[in-house]
């Protein structure tokens, strides 16, 4: 019999016995440019081409320490007042940007038939705690307000974002729930995100090595960020009123070290009477959202988060 728990599907352990033999560096063995350079290049050989858009667009929004970049995304040449989705990349708050998480953004904005506007918030070192956050909230209550530069009004956001994103996408729900925006969070739909303490999980335990993030990266990019660690925007799960927390789509990855915190972040809301859609992509890993060349099982999980949270959306419109 399988053991559940350890369960690993075929695509990815061909994937992972590829990372084995290639013997990559660790990310503190490289440059931080260089870190970020091999990340835009996994992507680009890892993910699937983006869909073509009719609107794919970078501009600028202001922020706490100058502009910040943006790029939006729609299906739709033009675009009736509606909902928004705000969209924060992953990587550890040191790596990652508008490049590394385009193709996903283009299947976010075809999947809902939505605008999805991604940040390219201040990364670590250069920028540590609560550079991320700050900026991500900042661009957030600038899309809230429906400036001229959309050319369309928005009615409300959805949140969302990988791993380090994911815990970004909660601290922005938590920062417009704590002073509201001028339109209100609908859904949060965090991906695999850092909501609570990982060290001490058994799935950091169990998959810290091995699995494509691994704890030493996780340490690196723990450094860098040098977060406060009893701060509620450094761990949503301390935010003091769950109760008021929108529906919320929350994805994990079974093989994941970060899995349990995503748990754990969920089985908070269930418990504190929010809707919760909860889904666990078994026997898959961290980054699973655009590596989808490389795991062409993942766009059946990439299919269900979106599902999710167009349910959410239509359930409580």
């Amino acid at each position: 019999m399988t053991d559940p728990v350890h369960f690993v599907r075929e695509d990815v352990r061909g994937f992972l016995a590829m990372l084995e033999a290639m013997a990559r560096p660790h990310m503190d063995e490289m440059p931080v440019e260089e870190a970020r350079a091999a990340y835009v290049m996994m992507a680009q050989v890892a993910e699937l081409d983006p869909h073509p858009l009719p609107v794919v667009r970078d501009f600028v929004c202001p922020g706490p320490d100058g502009e910040i970049p943006l790029r939006l995304y729609d299906a739709r040449e033009s675009r009736e007042p509606g909902p928004a989705v705000m969209f924060f990349h992953g990587g550890g708050f040191v790596i990652g940007d508008l490049e590394t998480h385009n193709a996903f953004c283009t299947e976010l904005a075809r999947g809902l038939d939505l605008p999805v506007i991604a940040v390219h918030y201040r990364l670590a070192p250069e920028a540590p705690f609560p550079a991320a956050p700050d900026d991500c909230e900042a661009a957030s209550r600038w899309v809230a307000g429906s400036p001229a530069e959309l050319g369309f009004q928005v009615t409300g956001l959805v949140t969302t974002g990988d791993s380090a994103g994911g815990n970004l996408a909660i601290v922005v729900t938590h920062a417009l729930m704590d002073g509201p925006a001028a339109v209100p969070v609908l859904v949060q739909a965090p991906i695999y995100p850092i909501a609570s303490p990982v060290g001490e999980t058994g799935s950091y335990k169990s998959f810290g090595e091995g699995y494509f993030l691994t704890a030493r990266s996780m340490e690196f990019f723990d450094a860098s960020y040098r977060a406060d660690e009893g701060h509620k925007r450094r761990y949503p799960i301390l935010h003091d009123d769950h109760a008021a927390t929108p529906p919320t789509v929350l994805i994990t990855a079974s093989l994941d070290p970060l899995r349990d915190s995503g748990r754990e972040y969920a089985a908070h809301l269930i418990g504190s009477g929010v809707d919760v859609v909860y889904l666990e992509a078994r026997g898959s890993i961290h980054g699973f959202i655009n590596m989808r060349k490389a795991l062409p099982s993942a766009q059946e999980d990439v299919t269900a988060l979106i599902g999710a949270i167009r349910l959410m959306l239509e359930r409580h419109s």
